[in-house]
């Protein structure tokens, strides 16, 4: 079996725990609780007649106190780059994140995902000064995806699509 660590990364309060235990655990909570260092959650799925065990790393959410470092990031395969779009502050924390991982381990398949599509009529749409950043970021990722924990849209699809870019290449469909 094929084992994969995925690294959940963006901003705090943007969902990340939300969306591992939506998909680990088919459970929701309102109750908003601070990741402090990470959490780890296991998945195994089946993709192309291939067992794959993801080893989601919930990793705490960066913000102007706090940096991601950079020893949470080792032995990463993929990563989910989580962005709410309600807050505009979350798109330079995204940038941020996905430059500290092509500096420390290189480029790595990641996934941009736009969480809270529940909240659509709230989205500020992308800072003009971050405009030209943002589309680098979504020209270069495996894909992007509109989620919602809350109401589990994509949330499934976006796991089984990060799970489908770790899989040989021989073996993808």
């Amino acid at each position: 079996m094929l084992q994969k660590k995925v690294c959940m990364l963006g901003s705090f309060a943007v969902g990340k725990t939300s969306l591992v235990r939506r998909y680990v655990d088919s459970i929701f909570s309102e109750t908003y609780t601070t990741t402090i260092g990470v959490k780890i959650d296991k998945k195994v799925v089946t993709l192309a007649d291939t067992e794959m065990s993801l080893l989601l790393w919930d990793v705490y959410g960066e913000d102007s106190h706090q940096t991601v470092l950079p020893a949470y990031l080792r032995g990463m395969a993929a990563y989910l780059l989580v962005l709410d779009p309600t807050r505009p502050g979350t798109y330079k924390s995204a940038i941020s994140l996905h430059n500290l991982v092509n500096t420390t381990l290189g480029p790595k398949p990641f996934i941009l995902v736009n969480n809270k599509c529940d909240l659509i009529n709230e989205w500020s749409g992308v800072p003009q000064e971050l405009q030209e950043q943002i589309k680098i970021l979504q020209d270069s990722a495996v894909a992007e995806m509109n989620t919602s924990a809350k109401t589990n849209t994509g949330v499934q699809e976006m796991f089984v699509a990060i799970a489908t870019a770790l899989l040989p290449v021989a073996q993808q469909k």
